[in-house]
């Protein structure tokens, strides 16, 4: 029986994801929460990988068991056992065939910035002082809308049959003293949504004009585009379904 867990955490602690050797991931320590658990090897698949540092609102991961659980038992045991900065939100019953990561109509993300010292809002948001011309910035948004290639925006050392991404929605908008950058796609690049940041915060302290950022995409090149901003203001924010997934 296959099973789609509903998860959040903060990703401070963490190398990413993504079960790694020697290193501390969220992917490993849920498999070890399940596995005690169960009693039994439990390897979990993520709807994708986020990187060291990064953050997540919602996290949908699947795993398989030999027997039909309690879900609401079980969303207790583990939330018992997994330490604080990791939570199970929910837990549903899925078609055996279905996989959180490939089934995935969209993913979405949201950066955040604050713009003046809050000790509260420390590794969970970018202290970026300067003044940013957020028009400029959603004309930024219109234009990586319409976009398809964004190889400019994404790490060098990937392993990736092509460049290509769906933008659905993306926007800045403003929020008392922060700024939060919105957008969700059908899949993202590594890196892509930092680097996107990055590049339009040049373009909001009017250091780069829209005709640049625009050839920067064309050009493909990681290297003319803007630094990658911190982990810790990412978030993985939401993942959508098919209804018909859900037993």
């Amino acid at each position: 029986m296959r099973y789609f867990l509903d998860i959040s955490y903060n990703g401070s602690a963490y190398h990413g994801w993504q079960i790694q050797n020697n290193a501390k991931t969220v992917q490993g320590v849920l498999n070890e929460a399940l596995s005690t658990i169960l009693r039994s090897e439990i390897s979990t698949i993520g709807s994708g990988r986020t990187d060291t540092g990064v953050h997540a609102m919602m996290q949908m991961v699947h795993f398989d068991c030999e027997d039909e659980m309690d879900i609401i038992l079980m969303v207790g045991k583990l939330n018992s056992l997994l330490p604080q900065d990791i939570s199970v939100n929910e837990i549903k019953k899925v078609k055996d065939d279905v996989s959180a990561r490939f089934e995935a109509g969209s993913r979405a993300y949201i950066y955040k910035i604050h713009q003046h010292k809050n000790p509260f809002k420390q590794g969970l948001s970018y202290l970026f002082h300067q003044t940013l011309n957020l028009d400029q910035m959603n004309a930024c948004c219109e234009v990586i809308k319409s976009w398809k290639d964004f190889e400019s925006m994404s790490k060098v050392k990937t392993e990736v049959n092509n460049f290509n991404c769906e933008i659905f929605s993306a926007f800045w908008e403003k929020q008392n003293d922060e700024i939060h950058f919105h957008v969700s796609a059908n899949r993202f690049l590594r890196g892509m949504v930092r680097a996107l940041v990055g590049t339009m915060l040049e373009v909001g302290q009017e250091r780069m004009t829209l005709a640049e950022f625009e050839q920067i995409l064309k050009s493909k090149d990681r290297k003319k585009a803007g630094r990658s901003v911190p982990a810790h203001g990412l978030y993985l924010r939401d993942i959508t379904y098919p209804k018909d997934i859900y037993l």
